[in-house]
């Protein structure tokens, strides 16, 4: 939603045909659907985007959704991990080295770009509410969480009104 509203050409990639079918209505040009290894999905990053991409994003953290990330990138590309990665992983720094790729960590977003962001959600340019797929009770939470993905977009989390 974001990219798009900047001007992006999205190309989304996930693991889950629903969180893909949610990106496409959110403007997404493409929809990879990984699964068959980080070198499947890059290729066919690669194929959308005539050649690999200019930024790609890693917001989940894991070993293989990185790899691929920075596999989708055409030369000189940008990598930019916000998903922490679990312990030693292994990456593939010869492509980073051959492509002279840029890695950029994030912990998110800084607090000074808030404005701007805030400015397009009043504008209606981004509507962060539509991302809201389910509601859930408290009591409800431990399951969910124990079950990331199981519901493409974002569940919210109502206490209770007890007490």
């Amino acid at each position: 939603m974001i990219g798009v509203a900047v001007g992006a050409r999205v190309v989304a990639v996930d693991v889950s045909p629903g969180a893909l079918d949610l990106a496409k209505r959110f403007g997404a040009a493409e929809c990879v659907l990984a699964g068959d290894g980080p070198e499947g999905t890059a290729a066919r990053v690669r194929t959308a985007t005539g050649g690999g991409a200019d930024v790609s994003l890693d917001a989940l953290g894991a070993a293989a959704t990185c790899a691929a990330s920075i596999g989708g990138l055409r030369r000189r590309g940008r990598h930019v991990q916000v998903g922490l990665l679990p312990g030693e992983t292994s990456l593939p720094m010869g492509r980073v080295i051959a492509h002279e790729l840029e890695l950029v960590g994030s912990h998110g977003m800084a607090a000074h770009a808030y404005p701007p962001m805030l400015e397009l959600i009043a504008a209606g340019v981004l509507r962060p509410g539509l991302l809201v797929t389910r509601t859930i009770g408290l009591d409800d939470a431990p399951d969910a969480l124990t079950r990331p993905g199981a519901h493409p977009g974002v569940t919210m989390i109502i206490p209770s009104s007890s007490g």
